[in-house]
């Protein structure tokens, strides 16, 4: 119990000031990120990888940290797709290098000795649409920090219940990470996590919800993994049916940016959806612990439907301009 605390104050204090003191650097190196005319640079992503295998790192160094139960394996996996990510923040990798450089790291770490090899494959495919999820919630100042910590906090309650020590300190180090580095992201933000620290921290949440199942029955654990990563489901499915009827790249039809077309201001489309990931993660540790019947998890799927199919009808998008070509000859007409 006191290592918990102490680590997560210093990992809350340490990245707080790391990503401050990182703030300067990103902008000289261009490491930014455009966001409502200004650039933010993605220093907090560095900051959160940094301090999380710091401190986690460190308690097993100095031999006062809880048994390991597959923490240092994630954690190596982590740093790998955090490189990754770095990677895409400076040469703007394509989506599909980043999925799959995720599944690789993803597949080196799940236990497949419990899941089996089905179920192990299944994980991997999860692991990487919530990576990519979590990294499209870092458009919005404050969102993807305080969706991260309650999903965070959440994983790690999944993992006391298992008595994974190892785990659910790895994820409060974590949510301490992303609590001090949401002091600078905060609306108006003034440094991001960029693609490095939201798939690193995704990776991390996702690969140790999967730790922290496996071994149960694969129905139940896709109930209780959903309800844990209900916002980030709820904007995947919502943006890839934007970007399917708009017939354009994933842009500006992300839940954040339809609550501000309803009027919600920044912090509160941020609140609104943090308030609605405890929602959905307190049912998902509610049923992980078997307080609560898996039955119950069909309100969050049943929410989730709502909430796409609402906020769906939300226009983000402005009418498509149609370029006429310039032909000689006779006129052309271009359907669709």
């Amino acid at each position: 119990m006191l290592y918990g605390i102490t680590a997560a104050a210093t990992a809350l204090l340490l990245a707080a000031l790391l990503a401050a003191a990182l703030r300067t650097p990103a902008l000289r190196l261009r490491l930014v990120e455009r966001r409502r005319q200004r650039d933010v640079p993605l220093s907090g992503g560095v900051a959160v990888v940094l301090v999380t295998g710091l401190v986690a790192g460190a308690g097993e160094w100095l031999g006062v940290a809880p048994p390991a139960d597959g923490a240092r394996g994630v954690l190596v996996a982590a740093g790998a797709v955090a490189l990754l990510g770095l990677a895409g923040d400076v040469w703007r990798l394509r989506r599909r290098v980043l999925a799959a450089g995720t599944g690789v790291a993803a597949a080196c770490v799940v236990p497949y000795g419990e899941t089996g090899v089905g179920a192990g494959l299944l994980a991997v495919a999860w692991v990487v649409a919530v990576v990519l999820g979590f990294r499209g919630l870092d458009h919005a100042d404050g969102l993807a920090g305080t969706v991260g910590v309650v999903m965070a906090f959440g994983v790690a309650a999944c993992a006391a219940v298992e008595v994974m020590d190892g785990i659910a300190g790895l994820m409060s180090v974590l949510a301490a990470a992303l609590t001090g580095f949401l002091l600078h992201n905060w609306h108006p933000a003034r440094v991001a996590l960029g693609s490095c620290g939201s798939m690193s921290a995704g990776f991390v949440i996702a690969v140790g919800a999967v730790y922290a199942r496996a071994g149960s029955g694969v129905a139940e654990s896709a109930g209780v993994l959903f309800a844990l990563a209900a916002v980030v489901v709820a904007d995947v499915v919502l943006v890839l049916g934007a970007r399917r009827s708009a017939g354009r790249g994933v842009g500006r039809g992300h839940l954040a940016h339809r609550l501000r077309r309803l009027g919600l201001t920044a912090p509160g489309a941020s609140l609104l959806l943090g308030i609605a990931a405890l929602s959905g993660m307190l049912l998902g540790v509610l049923a992980h612990a078997g307080h609560i019947g898996a039955g119950a998890l069909w309100w969050v799927a049943g929410g989730v439907l709502v909430v796409v199919f609402t906020l769906s009808r939300v226009p983000v998008y402005g009418p498509r301009r149609s370029v006429s070509p310039q032909v000689s000859g006779p006129l052309r007409v271009r359907s669709g």
